[in-house]
């Protein structure tokens, strides 16, 4: 007999195929959506942190009521200086920044007491807080003038982490009306006057507030003391270069009722040259 003819076929196993339907079963499919649902609000997350974390695009101008904040306003804005009263309501306008090739939301907020507190409303689409202080009658409305200080310092520094806050600058306004010495100019010394006054006035506020103790003349409304915000580095006295909340700037400006000014000669134009440099080159 023939071995080869009574050899048995060989055997081989036929791969299995699995159909879909075997694989994704009911459990599986459930899982799948669940792990792309968590994907999905993780990136949505991440994505809203990241929004929040930019600054916006609006630049804040805050200060005491006849400080200066329209009259800069509609200089930036009109390159005129217009006639302007103690206003009582929010004014906005753009300003284009030919040498930066960019245009910039100003609001400016009025500062009588009962609404100064505005400024928080618009703090969420701040890039920037320009503090207008009018350098010739800081001395005798310091405390009042601090105090307003104090309540965007305290604002800014209670700013959730995952907000950047917004840049801070203080405008010593009206340098003009000083008289410039023979080792300083009328803007060094608006700008000279305006810090230590309000360092002084802001130490007073800290003091008061870590004592509790009151503190006679801190302002219109001595309640606000209580307020946080002015931590400072080193011995804790209160010093805008140690303020744990940020870089605090300062500039001098001034300007001319009625004068038109351009905005391609900003430093000889009307005194305003340093703070457009600032706006510029703001992020």
């Amino acid at each position: 007999m023939d071995s080869k003819a009574s050899a048995a076929p060989s055997q081989h196993p036929e791969p299995e195929v699995m159909s879909p339907a075997s694989v994704l079963t009911p459990q599986a499919m459930a899982l799948c959506a669940l792990l792309l649902a968590v994907f999905l609000v993780s990136v949505t997350v991440l994505l809203s942190r990241r929004k929040s974390a930019k600054r916006g695009d609006a630049v804040i101008l805050a200060g005491a009521s006849d400080a200066g904040k329209t009259a800069i306003l509609t200089t930036l804005a009109y390159q005129q200086t217009l006639p302007t009263h103690a206003s009582m309501q929010t004014n906005a306008a753009l300003v284009a920044l030919p040498s930066a090739h960019k245009t910039l939301r100003v609001i400016d907020v009025p500062g009588h007491p009962r609404i100064r507190d505005q400024f928080q409303e618009h703090l969420p689409h701040a890039k920037a807080i320009a503090f207008i202080v009018d350098a010739s009658t800081v001395s005798r409305n310091g405390a009042a003038v601090a105090e307003h200080l104090h309540m965007i310092m305290h604002a800014l520094t209670s700013l959730p982490p995952s907000r950047e806050a917004p840049s801070l600058v203080i405008v010593a306004h009206k340098c003009d009306l000083l008289k410039s010495t023979a080792t300083a100019t009328a803007e060094q010394l608006a700008m000279n006057r305006v810090r230590t006054i309000l360092e002084r006035e802001l130490e007073k506020r800290r003091a008061s507030h870590v004592n509790g103790v009151a503190v006679e003349g801190l302002g219109a409304e001595d309640a606000e003391s209580e307020l946080g915000g002015l931590e400072c580095t080193g011995s804790g006295e209160f010093k805008f270069a140690e303020w744990e909340g940020g870089e605090i700037g300062f500039l001098a400006t001034s300007v001319t009722v009625g004068k038109a000014t351009s905005a391609v000669d900003e430093k000889a134009a009307d005194g305003m040259a340093s703070l457009r440099e600032w706006l510029a080159e703001l992020p």
